[in-house]
């Protein structure tokens, strides 16, 4: 198998499982059905063509926080285009100043087509919604030969430098991990695997999902200086 890493970094984020009603949170994480329509608009498949969707639900999903940012609420006002009455107040969620390396699992052929297409896009990404689009390219590199554990502890932490900073005195760094993990016991399960995007019916499934920790080089890694480290020297 074949590993196609992405980087989701922006000033915002937001990737909702459910909405209910006016109120539309946002996970910790990104969602599967949230990146696997990031690669669908990529590749330009409609969102009522369920057939050419197959294959990319169909790989396996993985992400690592590598900056966890912080949670936000915002409160929306709207207008009726008609009428002009006021619409219920709504409440909108973003994670502010995240970032994520997001993974996905399949055949190389596949995979190696969504990385060229996000190269050059049909329709451009965007981190969860469309108000919140990314601070830079989001395609990394497709990994030859691997699974995701294996190329999400390989990438180098993606973190902003001001809070790769927070953690100098750490040469080392370990971050969650979210795999998707079909049949493991100790899961989670969240409803964000997609059947349809089409319009007006669109459905998504349970998946299991294990929590897992990676471990990654630290490049502003600053170690404090002993200053009787010296003496220890000398007395030895």
């Amino acid at each position: 198998m074949s590993v196609l890493t992405l980087l989701l970094a922006g000033p915002l984020q937001s990737w909702g499982a459910t909405a209910r009603f006016a109120r539309r949170t946002t996970e910790s994480a990104p969602t599967k059905s949230g990146v696997i329509g990031l690669l669908a608009a990529a590749k330009g498949i409609g969102r009522g063509d369920d057939e050419q969707l197959k294959p990319l639900a169909a790989l396996r999903f993985g992400v690592r926080i590598d900056q966890p940012g912080t949670r936000l609420r915002d409160f929306q006002t709207a207008r009726h285009l008609v009428t002009g009455d006021s619409m219920p107040l709504s409440e909108r969620f973003y994670l502010a100043d995240a970032v994520f390396v997001a993974a996905v699992e399949g055949d190389r052929d596949l995979l190696k087509g969504l990385y060229a297409a996000l190269k050059e896009p049909v329709y451009m990404p965007f981190l969860g919604r469309r108000s919140c689009p990314p601070a830079q390219p989001v395609d990394i590199r497709v990994h030859g030969h691997g699974d995701l554990i294996q190329a999400l502890t390989a990438e180098p932490w993606q973190a902003s430098a001001w809070y790769r900073r927070r953690h100098r005195d750490d040469t080392v760094v370990k971050l969650p991990v979210l795999l998707e993990a079909p049949g493991a016991r100790d899961t989670d399960v969240q409803r964000d695997q997609p059947l349809s995007f089409a319009d007006g019916c669109r459905r998504h499934v349970l998946r299991t999902v294990v929590h897992r920790t990676v471990t990654v080089s630290n490049p502003s890694a600053t170690p404090r200086h002993d200053p009787f480290a010296a003496l220890g020297e000398e007395s030895a």
